[in-house]
């Protein structure tokens, strides 16, 4: 998205700013840097049940274990299975 470089709103009565519609919805982080510096920045929540996904050595169980999946399998034989099951 194309940064819109400076803007001027006006703050409402209410204490409200709007963002544009662009934004409706979305979740934004407000940083105060000092009084009446503010940085906004999109943001993507993580709900606290799934925090642990997110943690170094989860991650890395992870991977491990989807690396260790390999190939998914190839297609049954249902003749052969028959026979192995048959003769037993």
């Amino acid at each position: 998205m194309k940064s819109p470089g400076r803007v001027v709103k006006q703050v409402g009565a209410s204490g409200q700013i709007s963002l544009g519609k662009e934004f409706a919805g979305r979740t934004v982080l407000i940083d105060s840097r000092e009084p009446g510096v503010w940085v906004i920045k999109t943001a993507q929540t993580i709900p606290d049940s799934e925090l642990w996904l997110h943690q170094p050595e989860s991650a890395a169980r992870l991977d491990r274990a989807m690396a260790g999946m390999g190939e998914p399998p190839g297609a049954t034989d249902l003749d052969a299975l028959e026979q192995h099951l048959s003769s037993r």
